[in-house]
């Protein structure tokens, strides 16, 4: 089959491609830009012509099929597990990094609040030194 024969696309599929082709050109693009982007489209979706030769073509590609999807069965399951497991193993982690990381600000901020408490009570207390001092010095 020479490149860019649609013989293996069904009517459905060309009918498909050729609506979006029409709505590419209302759109302002030109008719081999719009083919273009009308086939991908239609390949994104579909995953290419659907249509099979003959019967035992398919015959033989469903046998095949259920051959390779009985012996990795368990290989997939197997891999799922484990990656399963890594994947939580790195959401605990960084659970533990987000709550590590707010709790520092909140202990700094804590700390900064109680500096400040302290330093205005101290403040205060040099105020009223003074005054008293003032007061004595003009006794």
């Amino acid at each position: 089959m020479p490149r860019g024969d649609k013989s293996s696309y069904t009517d459905k599929q060309k009918r498909q491609a050729e609506h979006i082709e029409e709505s590419e050109k209302k759109e302002g693009r030109g008719a081999k830009a719009a083919e273009r982007i009308a086939w991908a489209t239609v390949n994104k979706q579909d995953g290419g012509g659907r249509k099979t030769t003959s019967k035992v073509a398919k015959k033989k590609g469903t046998a095949k099929k259920t051959a390779k999807k009985a012996t990795s069965k368990p290989a997939k399951k197997a891999t799922k597990k484990s990656a399963s497991k890594v994947a939580r193993k790195k959401t605990a982690k960084k659970s533990t990094r987000k709550t590590a990381a707010k709790k520092a600000p909140a202990k700094r901020t804590a700390k900064k609040a109680a500096g400040k408490k302290v330093a205005k009570k101290s403040a205060g207390k040099r105020t009223a030194r003074k005054t008293t001092k003032k007061a004595a010095a003009k006794k």
